[in-house]
């Protein structure tokens, strides 16, 4: 499970990119953190050693890869529902990017974020950080009730 949103599976979240096991027995886990600097890497790593320890798989090797770097658009179906119902929206799809320079863009892009309580689209962005960096913090204008979104990425 993630550390930071236990609702969902590291590969519900598309952070688990491969699971090989060798001849010999090693398992070789490969994982895509959300940004390089994600502070529950250790965990993941750790929680994936234990549970396949405890399985019966002692020889483990997990490889952390940033290349391609993580997209929202990793995230299941499933995790993007699995949020949903925890009260989180789930990033919209962001799709293939150019290749070249990232155009800069100095005006704050306005998107649709519809409530996950009550499905309305009309919702204000109280704070670009929530509980961890990559959620912002939104109210719905509708049923008023607060909630975060997981930031497109």
């Amino acid at each position: 499970m993630d550390p930071e949103l236990p609702m969902l599976t590291l590969a519900d979240l598309g952070v688990l990119r491969g699971v090989e096991c060798g001849e010999s027995g090693r398992v070789t886990v490969t994982i895509t953190p959300t940004y390089s600097g994600c502070p529950a890497l250790d965990e993941m790593r750790a929680d994936l050693t234990r549970r396949l320890g405890e399985a019966g798989y002692h020889d483990v090797e997990v490889r952390t890869v940033l290349h391609p770097a993580w997209t929202t658009d990793w995230v299941s179906a499933a995790g993007r529902r699995k949020l949903a119902e925890h009260g989180i929206a789930p990033p919209e799809r962001v799709g293939p990017r150019a290749a070249g320079p990232v155009p800069l863009n100095l005006a704050p892009a306005r998107r649709l974020v519809r409530c996950p309580n009550c499905g309305s689209g009309h919702t204000t962005e109280l704070s670009r950080f929530s509980s961890t960096a990559c959620k912002a913090l939104f109210r719905c204008d509708e049923c008023r009730e607060p909630f975060e979104h997981f930031k497109e990425l």
